[in-house]
């Protein structure tokens, strides 16, 4: 029986990546619970300080299909490379210039989100079609396929 999966980064400002994420693939932010019109008015019912409120956030598929990304805040920096990445898929089915300046423009919209450059990979046929490589606003590295 296949699994439903939910990826969780950690991090140290979980409400601004969930934001950045959600933007970064058309997802968006997890809604709060029914009967509530926002999350601080949740976290309030329930009794969580103001300064809890940041602990955990999510962005989630608006049509369902994707898995839920979840944001959990530590006390810790990152530290080394990310063992496990996304590729965030921003030119499938093309080759060449065409992949590499579709590729291009979509990190342009994702470093105007604070992105960061890290790389660029050209093509190496037959095999290697190019990416690039950037990290998202905490340092987390993620490939744009």
């Amino acid at each position: 029986m296949a699994r439903d999966v939910q990826f969780t980064i950690d991090c140290a400002d979980p409400a601004a990546l969930a934001a950045f994420w959600a933007e970064a693939l058309g997802y968006r932010v997890q809604a709060p619970p029914p009967g509530f019109g926002s999350w601080d008015e949740a976290l309030e019912a329930w009794g969580v300080p103001p300064e809890r409120r940041n602990d955990a956030s999510a962005a989630v598929d608006p049509d369902g299909n994707g898995p839920r990304l979840f944001f959990q805040r530590v006390p810790e920096g990152k530290q080394v490379k990310n063992r496990v990445h996304l590729d965030v898929r921003a030119a499938p089915g093309l080759q060449g210039d065409e992949r590499m300046a579709a590729l291009e423009a979509e990190a342009e919209r994702l470093i105007a989100l604070g992105a960061k450059r890290l790389g660029r990979h050209e093509p190496a046929p037959p095999l290697a079609f190019g990416h690039l490589v950037l990290a998202d606003p905490e340092g987390n590295e993620f490939c744009l396929d």
